[in-house]
């Protein structure tokens, strides 16, 4: 978080913010000293200089407190709901977890899914790499789910729908595995924009039905393997989900509060102090 805040303060947002907060300041302060003037004639100016070092002072300190970037947070009122976007590993937060797949439900490490992306390490820390027991749960909550198709490849050939949730229940917390990708018959997952959003959907429909309100986390999704970083980097694929959560929540309450986790080595490419605007403009007119 710190590494963030240090980028937001170099941005010209930060210091646009700094500067109007420190005039509007001074504005305020200069009509009190104004009507005070006119109530007790000549006061002030028997201590001008300490008088301007004062207000120059105060105005500082109110456009810093302002301005300075904060958690990147907004509460909804009219969605009851809340977005925090935050900073760290996704399977270690302690409340449901949203996790990407590819459209044939893959588990096999290292062969197709890389052990280093969330799905493999939800595979390895979560299951302690008990496939057998991973596939038997994918399969018994898809039980109801028929597939659209087949791929010829290496691993399951079965295709379901972009936007499949496949809900599995592991220690005492739910997982909604997200199929938002099709994989090719060289076992390469692929996504576009268009399917991100409609897997979204389907998302928060499962988890207002199943989830009781309990707040869920989610990565942010359409990078590293599913190879549409290009089109949606990680600024980008946070006000998707975002966007994406609140248009949903008005129309039925999805969960109490929405997390956007990001990788450490993401945190450089973001801008915390757009992501806070943007959430702050997604609240109801």
């Amino acid at each position: 978080m710190i590494s963030v805040v240090t980028r937001d303060l170099r941005k010209w947002r930060f210091w646009r913010h700094l500067t109007i907060h420190f005039f509007a300041s001074i504005g305020v302060q200069a009509a009190l000293l104004g009507l005070y003037d006119v109530i007790f004639p000549n006061r002030i100016s028997k201590h001008a200089d300490a008088v301007a070092w004062v207000v120059l002072a105060l105005a500082a300190i109110y456009a810093t407190y302002r301005a300075y970037p904060r958690p990147i947070e907004q509460h909804y009122n009219s969605a009851n709901t809340k977005i925090r976007v935050i900073f760290g590993d996704l399977l270690e937060q302690n409340i449901d977890l949203v996790i990407g797949f590819c459209d044939t439900f893959d588990t096999s490490i290292p062969d197709i899914i890389q052990p280093t992306t969330v799905q493999g390490q939800f595979m390895q820390r979560v299951y302690g790499n008990n496939l057998a027991k991973l596939d038997a749960d994918i399969q018994a909550s898809l039980a109801t789910i028929m597939p659209v198709g087949t791929v010829n490849k290496p691993g399951n050939t079965e295709r379901y729908s972009i936007g499949t949730v496949a809900l599995l229940r592991e220690n005492l917390k739910r997982y909604y595995c997200l199929a938002y990708t099709s994989m090719d018959e060289d076992n390469k997952a692929k996504g576009t924009a268009d399917g991100i959003w409609r897997s979204l959907d389907s998302l928060w429909r499962c988890i207002a039905s199943h989830g009781n309100g309990q707040p869920v986390a989610i990565p942010v999704i359409g990078g590293g393997l599913a190879r549409v970083s290009q089109i949606l980097p990680a600024q980008d694929s946070i006000r998707f989900i975002a966007l994406s959560f609140m248009l949903a929540s008005r129309d039925e309450h999805v969960c109490e509060r929405l997390d956007i986790v990001v990788r450490p080595q993401d945190v450089n490419n973001l801008d915390g102090l757009e992501l806070q605007s943007f959430l702050q403009s997604l609240r109801a007119s």
